[in-house]
């Protein structure tokens, strides 16, 4: 792209004096030398959104250097001076129309899309796409269309500019028109319309062109009038992000930054992923006065709280009846867009809203070239420039997440690597739990003196949670003691939670019928996170059915910062019941047991356990041995 002629002016806010009607955000993305730079200074020429003396002032400074001015230098103008000017916001450019204000967001290339897009520093309600009427539709044309569609942006209106190049011919532009729309239809996306423009002409941009009287329906701005916002952020279950924690005039003030929803004193707050609660006491904003009224997204504020709980960057609070996924392992789609392709097993910096953890791919279930869309599942290791892969992320310490159809600004993030950004991605197939059980206000966590690290130093492992699940007969309880035999001669510290052990005394008082099963593992869960938090390897064999209940088990494991591996003891209903150990199929074939798993009641395998064994092709020693290949790297990683 050109370089604007310098300029040392600054500019003023032209929406401040608008009201506070919603905003409407666009992004603006297009291939290099489509004219997206020019569409966006035409806009802002065409708007009045520029200050005063602008133009001539760029003019001047072109003629000065002897080059054609061009609208695009306004728009590099701009930017300029949003680097010399801090009280600016650097990633949104205001302009406004007699309906509404607005914020362009300018993507030059993918880095810097994925930077804003993805790590939360804009959210656009719609995308204009840039498409040269004399080259088409180009790669670049295709991926950034991706992007919007991974991204959940539905509003989108494709500019063809250039048209003055092809003498306005109406046959180039539904050209390009059916080349295009069909490629948007296979990504899901339907675009509101397609314009023919000449943003360096001014056709239309701001009204209607007599150059093109073929097409008769709205120019560029006029279509961006029609569009209606998203859903609101306010409209969003709360997500306050914690950046930092001062100490001030004696009060404990917790800084961040309200990503969604709506936040006020006297709310009950649940800290994720401590799974921590206290009450507001009271909301402070920077260079404001005190006055307690709510936060609303995008607020940055600080807050108090009537109880002083441990609080630290990173932290996520909510409401407790919608709060967010706490996990060590996720479902992604990820965007790759560095050289260096991405491996499996490599270990990677991963940051989403405030967070910021180390991470390794495990699996990649999916490769999609992002310009033909060619889609093939082959076990690939790795993942190539400008490719999109469906993928298993594994942390090494817990995450805050929301599924991104749900929650945008918690579900999508950005890997990084060697120091620089090298690809984005959204999250998805997250199951949320429920933590609105009631708990005494009386009780309080009792932080110890020792440190997970310290006891992971002592004894040469950290603490964890193996957690065997699969049908009965297929062999946890058997497996797991010899996973324990193993461990134990390894001088590991570990100890196993039987299902039928636990049922002859902690248990005792429950059930078999859907709501003792799941307090039975919510029980089981507890007494396995204490014991992984004393820096013991905790081996569970429950049937455990339900995945929903098998999640919550995780998050209550990495509350004690421990590994949760699953373990899929994988055999046949038919394998199991020839071996039915105890005869408890023969009992409920017959009828004398009832609600049992795998014959009147279900069994909700693993989507994506870390581990799999197949004892009906396995031997218990084979079984082990493929445990122990996954497991003890990660127990003997003290970090």
């Amino acid at each position: 792209m050109n370089k604007a002629p310098s300029s040392s002016s600054s500019i003023k806010n032209p929406v401040s004096s608008i009201g506070a009607q919603q905003k409407l955000r666009v992004v603006f993305v297009g291939h290099v030398d489509h004219g997206k730079s020019t569409l966006i200074g035409r806009i802002l020429h065409d708007t009045d959104s520029l200050s005063e003396g602008k133009i001539e002032q760029v003019k001047k400074a072109c003629a000065a250097e002897g080059m054609e001015f061009e609208f695009a230098f306004l728009l590099d103008a701009l930017l300029e001076e949003q680097k010399q000017n801090v009280t600016i916001d650097t990633t949104e450019i205001p302009f406004r129309t007699t309906r509404r204000q607005y914020a362009i967001i300018d993507a030059p290339g993918h880095k810097e899309f994925l930077k804003n897009m993805i790590t939360g520093a804009s959210r656009a309600d719609a995308a204009i796409l840039v498409i040269s009427a004399d080259e088409g539709v180009r790669e670049q044309s295709r991926r950034h269309a991706y992007l919007l569609s991974m991204l959940g942006i539905k509003h989108v209106i494709v500019v063809v500019n250039k048209m003055d190049l092809v003498d306005y011919s109406e046959k180039r532009f539904r050209e390009i028109e059916q080349e295009y729309r069909k490629f948007l239809r296979e990504l899901g996306l339907d675009a509101r319309t397609f314009i023919p423009a000449s943003a360096k002409e001014g056709e239309n941009v701001a009204r209607a062109s007599m150059k093109i009287k073929w097409y008769c329906a709205a120019s560029v701005l006029e279509a961006l009038d029609l569009l209606e916002p998203q859903q609101r952020d306010t409209d969003l279950p709360l997500r306050f992000c914690v950046q930092d924690v001062y100490r001030f005039d004696g009060r404990r003030i917790i800084a961040g930054r309200v990503e969604t929803g709506t936040l006020k004193v006297g709310d009950q707050l649940v800290f994720s992923p401590a799974n921590k609660s206290s009450v507001v006491a009271a909301i402070e904003g920077w260079n404001a006065p005190e006055n307690n009224g709510p936060a609303v997204a995008g607020d940055s504020i600080g807050i108090t709280l009537s109880e002083q709980i441990f609080v630290e960057r990173g932290y996520v609070a909510s409401h407790e009846n919608e709060t967010p996924i706490e996990t060590n392992r996720f479902h992604a789609d990820l965007f790759w867009i560095v050289r260096e392709p991405l491996r499996v097993g490599h270990l990677y910096s991963l940051r989403l809203a405030t967070q910021d953890v180390k991470c390794e791919v495990v699996s990649i279930e999916r490769v999609m070239d992002s310009s033909t869309l060619e889609s093939k599942v082959d076990g690939r290791e790795q993942l190539e420039r400008n490719e999109i892969g469906r993928l298993t992320i594994q942390t090494r310490g817990r995450l805050v997440i929301d599924n991104h159809d749900r929650i945008p600004s918690l579900g999508r993030f950005v890997i990084i690597g060697d120091g620089q950004i090298c690809g984005g991605g959204t999250i998805f197939g997250g199951v949320y739990t429920d933590r609105t059980v009631a708990k005494s206000k009386n009780i309080f966590w009792t932080e110890g003196k020792i440190t997970a690290g310290a006891r992971a130093m002592r004894s040469g492992h950290r603490g964890a949670v193996i957690w065997l699940t699969g049908l009965s007969g297929a062999g946890k309880s058997t497996v797991a003691q010899a996973l324990e035999r193993e461990l134990f001669q390894r001088a590991m510290h570990t100890y196993v939670l039987d299902g039928d052990n636990i049922r002859h005394g902690l248990n005792s008082n429950l059930g078999f019928s859907p709501d003792d099963r799941v307090e039975n593992i919510r029980r089981v869960s507890e007494v396995a996170k204490l014991m992984a938090d004393s820096g013991t390897v905790v081996i569970t064999a429950f049937i455990s059915p339900y995945r929903m209940d098998r999640s919550r088990a995780r998050e209550i494991a990495l509350e004690s910062n421990a590994e949760f591996i699953e373990v899929f003891v994988d055999a046949p209903l038919a394998v199991c019941e020839r071996r039915d150990p105890k005869n408890l199929y023969k009992k409920a074939r017959a009828g004398q047991i009832r609600e049992f798993t795998g014959i009147d009641a279900p069994y909700e395998a693993p989507e994506d356990p870390e581990i799999v064994v197949h004892t009906d092709r396995q031997s218990v020693d084979e079984s082990v041995a493929t445990i122990l290949e996954q497991l003890l790297p990660r127990l003997r990683a003290v970090e």
